[in-house]
């Protein structure tokens, strides 16, 4: 993957996946620079999403 890059406000991204996706939660959506992979993973795992959806899903929200 290449590196995920969290522009803007991360509390604003992880209020849009909350929405789009109810069944997550705070500690689902800790990010730590660096650990990319690690928060993509437990969006997958809680979403069902592919790991190509969920990437493209945080672009989205990051540069928005």
């Amino acid at each position: 993957m290449n590196k995920l890059t969290m522009k803007g406000d991360w509390n604003v991204i992880k209020g849009k996946l909350k929405q789009r996706f109810a069944s997550l939660t705070d500690n689902d959506l800790q990010y730590a620079e660096g650990q990319e992979d690690e928060l993509v993973g437990r969006i997958q795992k809680r979403t069902g999403e592919s790991k190509e959806e969920v990437e493209r899903i945080l672009r989205d929200y990051s540069h928005n």
